[in-house]
């Protein structure tokens, strides 16, 4: 049997078939047994074909096993015999090359999901599924020659010629070449083309070649159909193939019933023409669409996208519009499946990624350790290319609901949207732009009072500005005097759970014993300052800080001052607010109050010791005159900062983070308002502005070099004042000193002068302490004037009147502003060229012109 009459046999039964879903009960029977008799006229066909094949066979000793044998060498062949061989070859290669080109796709597809989806493997379809092509229903070409004797077309009657032709129409309408119109093989992924024989009438031909498209459109689309139908390109484009199968079953009902008709001799070529005008239009629709996936290689979200695009389209044609609905309403039904239980459970189920939510493997137990974990943002995100066309405004929406249903479904609650509703595709968005903001109303709420009320999330953020904006002032006192000589340790030395014991001590003595959430406040030892630290983080790096990042650790010696902070403990859910970012942002705050309150500390421990000094050393009273007032101007400065930071910065913020929360709908809003709190804070306490921290840092070494200068001149005093009491005493006592006693005074003074040695530098010990006091006073004046002026430049330039409430506390009378106008004229003046000015000519000059005139 020749591949002809198998295909005749394939499209009889295909046929048979398809006239078994007709909606006439009687004309299923009369092609049953119409059917039935050509299925044994095939047959008896077949046998008389294979007897007579057997006999050339035998009678042939070289024959080949091949549909075509290679010519010999003597033998020529015609041209068309070449041209009939050339088209074999090449149809051969083209569906070699084309199948291999879909199993690539196909393998890619595949990678890609089970990469995502790690523990799930998808299924695949075992390889005899591709590789038997009859499977399909599309054109078998380069099968092999045809045996099949047909008579030259050109020799008939036209009568005869369109009967002919017919029958062919209502083979190739199906997939299966005809006697005289036969389908050329693909190249690529081009439109079907076909080759009708020369030789037949050409009004015949012309009308034929109007028919012939439909058929063209009828192989695209079953190719379509057969390899979207692979678990590699998803559920959306499995339900598009299906609804697409539907159609092209009615189709063939229709050819069925042609076919009947040409059976009964009743149908003519345009006949046939006309009644399958409807159909044209419907295969070629279908067609276009399937090419259109095809080249934009759609999946899920984009093959809604380009459905709904086109219905939008045909706005204007109702036929053509009622059938791009009907795919779109199909093909959106599994993902409008995986939309539901997103919105209204908070579970993806998307074992082809064709979801518009894609999840990542991150884990949350991480957000409370790295300081760059990005749970909140990149746990889910939204894949731009897969969202629907007609959900594009609503994906925010979509993303977020999800999001918050996952958080409590992961916090162990069962969470079940009682709005929940199927959503169906249609024209009108507003249906289903409905359901999604219900949804996302519902989980906003459930998520939002899950935090604020079982979590108590205002609770905790309150327990953390106790402690790290240092709203409990009586705790500070207690930790600070408890921790003071631990702390000047260097850090290598410090014990930290010594430093634990000493934080519960203090909790436990102040009234933040009363704090419910005060055990989760730790101490954390940083490896770096609070400098090293903002300046990291504000991407500033200078030489000396490369040469700190390279440097061994072992070198970078800090005191436990200058690494101290405090650390939080946050559990799941509230790490979503309370994250490690947040926490940093507290740190940094912190850090920068702690140090600026350890400076006022050591600035009253001065006017303490100096206090006490001023007993052991009248004469030297005047001296100290200049460095009371320093101290004074150093203590004023310190204390309205941290006056400022606290009252001004950080009370008014926190009120407004506190209004906004009661007023915030969803959690974004609250993750949003406590950032923006957070910020604020940092830039109204300069710790974002690279050029006035550095200043500001200036500044808070002077005064810590002042004090501790201070404190050992003092300590000088008082151990030079004790000596001088200790002899005019001894010398008051005992009357003159003997030789002996003598010689033990310089031994006591020589140790006296060693211990001054030690502990006092060289400048203090040549009586220059007057000369280190106005050292001390210029340079504090000019960073204080230099952070002035950029204050106002800043609170000019960029708006900020918070700045400006600086200038005013620390320039309270214009002392300083007075200074920065004096400096400014004084700086204009250097910068101004010098003009000569012309002196009198010397007294001889006239004598010695008199003559020379």
């Amino acid at each position: 049997m020749d591949s002809r009459e198998h295909r005749s046999a394939h499209a009889g039964c295909t046929r048979e078939q398809s006239g078994g879903w007709s909606r006439s009960a009687e004309c299923t029977g009369v092609l049953a047994l119409a059917m039935h008799g050509l299925v044994c006229l095939q047959t008896l066909q077949y046998l008389q074909q294979n007897a007579k094949e057997r006999a050339e066979l035998a009678a042939n000793a070289s024959g080949s096993s091949t549909n075509f044998s290679a010519p010999t060498a003597a033998s020529k062949l015609s041209m068309q015999e070449l041209e009939e061989l050339r088209k074999q070859l090449g149809s051969v290669a083209t569906g070699t090359s084309l199948q291999q080109s879909l199993e690539l796709t196909r393998k890619l597809l595949r990678d890609k999901q089970n990469k995502k989806n790690s523990g799930q493997r998808l299924p695949v379809f075992p390889p005899w599924v591709y590789e038997r092509p009859t499977l399909v229903g599309d054109f078998l070409t380069g099968s092999g020659v045809s045996t099949d004797s047909a008579v030259p077309i050109g020799t008939l009657p036209l009568a005869s010629q369109e009967s002919a032709v017919v029958e062919d129409l209502l083979y190739v309408l199906v997939g299966v070449d005809g006697r005289y119109i036969t389908a050329q093989p693909l190249t690529g992924r081009q439109s079907r083309t076909f080759l009708v024989d020369p030789n037949l009438d050409l009004s015949i031909r012309e009308l034929v070649n109007r028919i012939l498209p439909v058929a063209a459109s009828y192989s695209t689309v079953t190719r379509f159909i057969e390899e979207k139908s692979s678990f590699e390109y998803g559920q959306v484009n499995h339900a598009l193939a299906a609804a697409m199968r539907t159609l092209v079953k009615e189709y063939l009902i229709l050819v069925t019933q042609l076919e009947q008709l040409q059976r009964q001799g009743l149908l003519s070529l345009q006949k046939l023409w006309f009644y399958i005008q409807p159909a044209m239009r419907t295969v070629d629709i279908l067609a276009s669409l399937a090419t259109s996936v095809d080249k934009g290689e759609c999946v899920g979200g984009s093959t809604l996208s380009l459905l709904h695009d086109r219905s939008f389209n045909y706005t204007g044609d109702s036929q053509a519009q009622e059938l791009c609905l009907y795919l779109t309403k199909a093909a959106s039904v599994p993902y409008f499946e995986i939309l539901e239980k997103w919105i209204y459970r908070g579970i993806i189920n998307d074992p082809y990624s064709e979801f518009m939510v894609e999840e990542h493997e991150l884990r949350k137990e991480k957000i409370q350790e790295d300081y760059n974990d990005k749970y909140w943002d990149q746990r889910y995100t939204v894949v731009q290319r897969q969202i629907p066309s007609f959900l594009q405004k609503m994906a925010g929406k979509v993303l977020s609901t999800g999001k918050y249903l996952n958080v409590v479904r992961e916090c162990g609650h069962d969470v079940t949207c009682p709005v929940a509703k199927e959503i169906i595709y249609t024209l009108k968005e507003r249906a289903y732009v409905e359901q999604i903001e219900k949804a996302f109303n519902y989980a906003s709420k459930v998520l939002l009072a899950f935090l604020m009320e079982e979590k108590e999330l205002v609770a905790h953020l309150r327990s953390i500005k106790r402690y790290f904006l240092m709203d409990q002032g009586d705790f500070f006192v207690h930790f600070m005097d408890l921790t003071e000589e631990e702390l000047k340790k260097p850090v290598d030395d410090i014990t930290p759970t010594r430093l634990e014991a000493l934080l519960e001590l203090a909790l436990r003595m102040s009234t933040a014993n009363t704090d419910p959430f005060k055990d989760d406040l730790k101490i954390d030892l940083m490896p770096h300052d609070l400098i090293t630290q903002l300046l990291r983080v504000l991407a500033i790096e200078t030489k000396q800080e490369k040469a700190m990042v390279h440097a061994d650790p072992t070198e970078l010696t800090l005191s436990g001052l200058e690494a101290f902070s405090f650390d939080y403990v946050v559990k799941w859910p509230l790490s979503l607010i309370i994250n490690r970012k947040a926490l940093t942002r507290y740190q940094m705050l912190f850090r920068h109050m702690f140090y600026c309150k350890h400076v006022e500390r050591q600035l009253c421990n001065v006017w303490i010791s100096n206090k006490a000094a001023k007993q052991y050393s009248l004469h030297s009273a005047k001296w100290f005159a200049g460095a009371f007032t320093l101290r004074q101007r150093m203590l004023n400065f310190v204390q309205n900062i941290q006056y400022y930071m606290m009252f001004e910065v950080m009370e008014p913020t926190w009120h407004i983070l506190e209004k906004n929360l009661k007023s915030a709908s969803n959690i974004d809003d609250v993750l949003g308002h406590h950032t923006s709190f957070l910020d604020n804070c940092l830039k109204d306490c300069m710790l974002t502005n690279p050029e006035l921290l550095k200043v500001f840092s200036r500044l808070m070494s002077v005064c810590v070099m002042f004090t501790n200068c201070m404190q050992k001149f003092t300590q000088s005093m008082k151990l030079d004042g004790e000596l001088g009491r200790l002899t005019l005493e001894r010398g008051t006592m005992l009357g003159p000193p003997t030789e002996a006693e003598r010689a033990e005074e310089r031994a006591r003074k020589e140790l006296a002068r060693k211990y001054l040695a030690e502990h006092v530098d060289a400048p203090q010990l040549a009586s220059s302490f007057e000369a280190t006091i106005n050292k001390f006073d210029k340079n504090f004046s000019a960073h204080l004037l230099d952070l002035l002026a950029r204050l106002s430049l800043y609170s000019t330039s960029d708006c900020e009147h918070s700045m400006a409430s600086v200038i005013s506390r620390l320039d309270f009378n214009g002392f300083y502003t007075e200074r920065l106008e004096r400096l400014s004229a004084e700086r204009s003046q250097k910068a101004a060229p010098q003009v000569p000015i012309p002196r009198a000519p010397p007294a001889s000059a006239p004598r010695v012109a008199v003559p020379a005139q």
